[in-house]
């Protein structure tokens, strides 16, 4: 980054008279509240552009973004004050790209990282249902008064190991005691779905269920009509073995950042609501959810973009 392009004030922080700016933060009251869009350099400026653009954010050539610090890694950030703006703020940026698509088998799939306790699995579900809700109103030739979901959810999960599969392992009390570390999933057959959703315009994928600890086989139907897939899991951007191919399926890769404490005081509630004694969900995440997460963010270098977390 040149500093010579921009000016400063008083309180000694650089500014820039343009979008062209590589690193943005624009501050703008929204809904009542004040709105927060960092963006960090990316691939191309132009992305700042569309992205700013399609958030509402880019309102002129002249518009003023504060810049906040100069980094190598070219990843953008998005962060705001209130979770419903991030929701709207993804909505807004995959919209526009996918509705335009007019192949009805392509697809553009985006993957969602983040360590447990990062709200994966809700950002995804609200940003999906975002879009159902408004791409009938972008997309043209929309006749049906209910037409199909255009975004669908994939949660990881579905592809936990099962539990006889831990059995045969040659530590099955060590296998299910770090159940949700990376090599308890199968990322062979994540990958094998993926690309059968590419080549084929549709998959059936498994599920979990928590209830009985174990995938549910061909329980979400990925159809022609699923034009956008939001893959959601821990381990979609880890650069280790077979992980490393199925990151390269994705359009994009997202990660949620978020205070480690604070994700794993997020678990430890989500432990206990599901019957776990209070010693029981602190050991298990000293001795399983921590490790993990502190693996998953080494992978946050490999993003297109980080979403900051807000408390839900």
């Amino acid at each position: 980054m040149e500093v010579s392009k921009f000016s400063t004030n008083t309180r000694g922080h650089y500014f820039c008279s343009s979008p062209e700016s590589l690193l943005l933060n624009k501050r703008r009251h929204f809904k009542g509240h004040q709105f927060f869009l960092s963006i960090q350099p990316t691939r191309s400026t132009s992305f700042a552009q569309s992205l700013l653009a399609r958030t509402g954010i880019l309102t002129s050539k002249k518009s003023r973004f504060k810049v906040l610090s100069s980094h190598n890694k070219e990843t953008p950030v998005l962060e705001a004050r209130r979770i419903e703006e991030i929701y709207d703020a993804l909505a807004a940026r995959l919209l526009p790209t996918s509705a335009m698509e007019s192949n009805l088998e392509s697809k553009y799939i985006v993957g969602l990282a983040g360590p447990p306790g990062a709200g994966k699995s809700t950002v995804a579900s609200e940003v999906a249902r975002r879009i159902n809700m408004q791409w009938p109103q972008k997309a043209s030739g929309i006749d049906s008064l209910d037409p199909p979901d255009f975004a669908i959810v994939l949660p990881m999960d579905g592809f936990h190991l099962y539990r006889h599969q831990l059995d045969e392992m040659e530590n099955p009390e060590e296998a299910h005691a770090r159940r949700g570390a990376p090599w308890t999933f199968d990322p062979v057959q994540l990958l094998k779905c993926l690309k059968t959703l590419r080549s084929q315009g549709s998959v059936y994928a498994p599920s979990f269920d928590h209830g009985v600890g174990d995938p549910v086989e061909d329980d979400i139907f990925v159809s022609l009509q699923h034009k956008l897939v939001i893959v959601e899991g821990n381990y979609l951007l880890l650069e280790e073995g077979v992980w490393k191919d199925v990151s390269s399926e994705f359009d994009e890769k997202w990660f949620i950042e978020v205070d480690i404490d604070t994700a794993m005081q997020r678990v430890l509630k989500r432990h206990i609501s599901t019957g776990k004694p209070p010693d029981v969900a602190k050991w298990r995440i000293e001795y399983n959810d921590r490790p993990n997460a502190e693996l998953i963010n080494k992978s946050k270098k490999n993003a297109d973009l980080v979403i900051r977390s807000v408390d839900f």
